[in-house]
């Protein structure tokens, strides 16, 4: 099987918003049924945006915020798999590393633990109820990385 181009793409709120907010309008609204409300936090403007495209289309999403936290990861259904999710992430945490921040912080969903340890986070803390999914916390140090 032929390798399918993957580029990321990281820009502004301004710059991606709008194929970003489709694809977690349709991971998480729709597929996951988080409320509007929650899903749009209005943290977006002041986050890097991180926007996977396999042949062109835009079919991954990721965000930064200020404080080091990685979240809002999705990628549409038919594209899971590929590996799509894995480079978003490691474009995060270099885009995070890059600007000086000592670690980085997610919060999982339980179902997606194992991959987010594969990446070399470590979850700590209780697991917590977050738009009626049950996440725990997770920190990737980088000096221990």
């Amino acid at each position: 099987m032929q390798e399918q181009a993957l580029e990321i793409r990281e820009g502004s709120w301004a710059e991606l918003g709008a194929e970003a907010s489709e694809i977690r309008r349709v991971v998480f609204v729709e597929e996951q049924r988080v409320p509007l409300e929650e899903e749009w936090d209005g943290r977006d403007p002041e986050s890097h945006h991180f926007l996977a495209l396999l042949e062109g289309r835009a079919v991954g999403t990721a965000r930064l915020l200020p404080d080091a936290h990685i979240g809002r990861v999705a990628v549409l259904a038919d594209a899971r798999g590929a590996g799509i999710g894995a480079a978003l992430m490691r474009t995060a945490v270099d885009t995070a590393r890059r600007l000086g921040h000592p670690a980085v912080e997610l919060a999982a969903q339980t179902h997606a633990l194992d991959f987010y340890a594969r990446l070399g986070f470590a979850a700590y803390g209780r697991e917590f109820l977050d738009a009626g999914i049950l996440h725990r916390n997770m920190r990737l140090n980088f000096r221990e990385a």
